[in-house]
């Protein structure tokens, strides 16, 4: 039997990249984090930071180095979550946000994975 147990995201220091993503999902870092893994639980399914010495970050939306992967996190509102994630080291890169206010904005985290933030009509993520 398969089942799901990690995303894994490569980066330079793992502790602190997943300290980052402890506060934009409001979620505890595991316990037994170390310098070389780091992980947040989602149920049955870690996102972990895994440490690479000679880490180089992706480019994308340009393609030199393109993304080899982003998250999406649903928002009730664009502002706040942008004023939020921001503060904690987050850059906003570009926006595909229409006059109702509903689309997504891309973003990098400390390290420059790419990441966005959706507002979606109509759309039931529970």
């Amino acid at each position: 039997m398969l089942r799901f147990t990690d995303f894994i995201i490569d980066c330079p220091d793992p502790m602190a990249l997943g300290a980052f993503y402890a506060e934009v999902t409001g979620r505890p870092l595991k316990a037994d984090s170390t310098d070389f893994w780091a992980a947040i639980a989602f149920g049955e399914t870690d996102l972990a930071f895994y440490k690479v010495d000679e880490y180089r970050a992706p480019t994308w939306p340009e393609d030199e180095h393109p993304k080899q992967f982003h998250l999406d996190f649903e928002v009730d509102g664009f502002a706040a979550e942008q004023e939020r994630v921001t503060a904690l080291g987050a850059t906003l890169k570009q926006e595909f946000v229409n006059d109702e206010g509903y689309g997504w904005q891309v973003y990098t985290d400390p390290v420059g994975h790419p990441f966005c933030l959706c507002r979606n009509r109509g759309y039931d993520w529970s």
